[in-house]
């Protein structure tokens, strides 16, 4: 996530900077940091905060497997079935995608912003 993006997602959840910083147990300094482009936005606060956008969305579409079309036994070995957490498959690293397991959240979130399940819950708003 680059200094715009996460400067788009704190909008986009309608939060000032000093909101964001409690909201995500950081110093309102690191926020600022972030959306000046001094430092790289961290993988954990990435994902905090795209989980919180995609709750107060609350856009529950089809989940993954039915869009992407799994086939059954990639589904059964894949943790968004187990957790029967389709629709925010791009939070849980480890997941099935394009046929093989997505292990870190950087290669993962890269494969995530060209999906059509990522995209449907935030289109442009987190990329």
């Amino acid at each position: 996530m680059n200094a715009q993006e996460f400067s788009n997602a704190r909008r986009s959840l309608g939060k000032s900077q000093s909101e964001t910083a409690n909201l995500l147990g950081i110093s309102l300094r690191a926020v600022q940091s972030f959306e000046q482009g001094w430092r790289p936005v961290p993988v954990h606060v990435e994902r905090q905060l795209l989980f919180l956008m995609a709750m107060k969305r609350g856009k529950i579409g089809r989940p993954c497997w039915a869009i992407r079309e799994c086939p059954q036994e990639l589904r059964e070995a894949c943790p968004a079935w187990e957790f029967n957490a389709g629709h925010i498959c791009w939070f849980i690293t480890g997941t099935i995608c394009q046929g093989a397991v997505q292990g870190t959240w950087k290669s993962k979130i890269g494969i995530c912003r060209t999906c059509e399940v990522f995209n449907s819950m935030f289109g442009n708003q987190a990329s």
